[in-house]
């Protein structure tokens, strides 16, 4: 007998006879016990759409249905299960926070859930529940410094200040092999679009054939770093997509290690760097 599959997806609409609560409802239409539908709503796998107003997430098992209430649940039996590591909160004032994110650690959630991602964490992790918005992104495998929003203005400004590109970002990343040049620049489009990266040769250890690497990016198309210096003929260190299976224990050596700008609400410097940042 074939193996039921991992990621499944239903869209149920109730109907007037469909009264009581939501998990019972997912129950009958979906075969899922309830223990396992109680834990994907708490994760944010299970979404509600009543008549006109915006799509969310559901996450209490009790909640009642109404007439033409549409149950969305996106079950991924490997997402749920997932033990995501821990962010830590660094710096913080009214408008935004500065997290360090962990690696295996998602920016964001998607469709499936949420309870593996840095913003949700942030969201659990404030006594008040602050709204939380997403400002910019790193990748799953990466570790570093996150800003994150707490009001929409917050959001709306500092979104912008990123796509200006008036936001220093540093990263230090360990590579095979050493560079031609101390230091270099990449253009290279990515998907399409405009995408450049700079380069500083930090240290260069010779038993292990690897270097450290000061880069600076304007841009941030997707895996924009990892690609760009794989293209280069050296690969970020422990990268499973572009490495050339170059695994290390510590898995991918990159870390967004320095954010700079000017603040867009009070027209104040502020610069984080990892390594001067204590958790609060």
């Amino acid at each position: 007998m074939p193996a039921a599959p991992q990621r499944q997806s239903w869209e149920l609409t109730a109907s007037s006879d469909d009264t009581g609560s939501a998990v019972d409802y997912l129950v009958r239409h979906t075969g899922i016990s309830k223990g396992k539908l109680k834990d994907a709503m708490i994760k944010g796998a299970v979404w509600l759409q009543r008549g006109r107003g915006k799509r969310k997430r559901l996450r209490r098992a009790t909640s009642a249905l109404q007439a033409g209430d549409v149950l969305i649940l996106h079950y991924d039996a490997e997402l749920l299960a997932r033990v995501p590591p821990t962010a830590s909160r660094l710096w913080h004032c009214r408008d935004y926070s500065v997290w360090y994110k962990p690696p295996g650690l998602l920016a964001q959630g998607n469709e499936y859930g949420d309870h593996a991602s840095l913003l949700r964490q942030a969201e659990l992790a404030d006594p008040l529940r602050k709204p939380v918005y997403l400002i910019h992104r790193l990748d799953r495998e990466a570790r570093g410094l996150m800003l994150i929003a707490h009001n929409q203005t917050a959001a709306r400004h500092l979104s912008q200040m990123f796509q200006r590109q008036q936001v220093s970002k540093l990263y230090e990343v360990k590579v095979l092999g050493k560079p031609a040049e101390a230091q270099g620049e990449i253009n290279q489009m990515l998907d399409g679009k405009a995408a450049r990266t700079r380069y500083v040769l930090r240290t260069h250890d010779v038993a292990s054939n690897t270097s450290v690497l000061d880069v600076e990016i304007d841009t941030g198309r997707t895996h924009q770093i990892r690609r760009h210096l794989e293209g280069l003929g050296h690969p970020v260190m422990g990268d499973p997509r572009y490495g050339r299976g170059n695994k290390t224990a510590e898995g991918l050596q990159l870390t967004a290690l320095r954010l700079a700008f000017t603040c867009p609400l009070t027209n104040t410097a502020r610069e984080f760097d990892l390594n001067h940042l204590r958790q609060d």
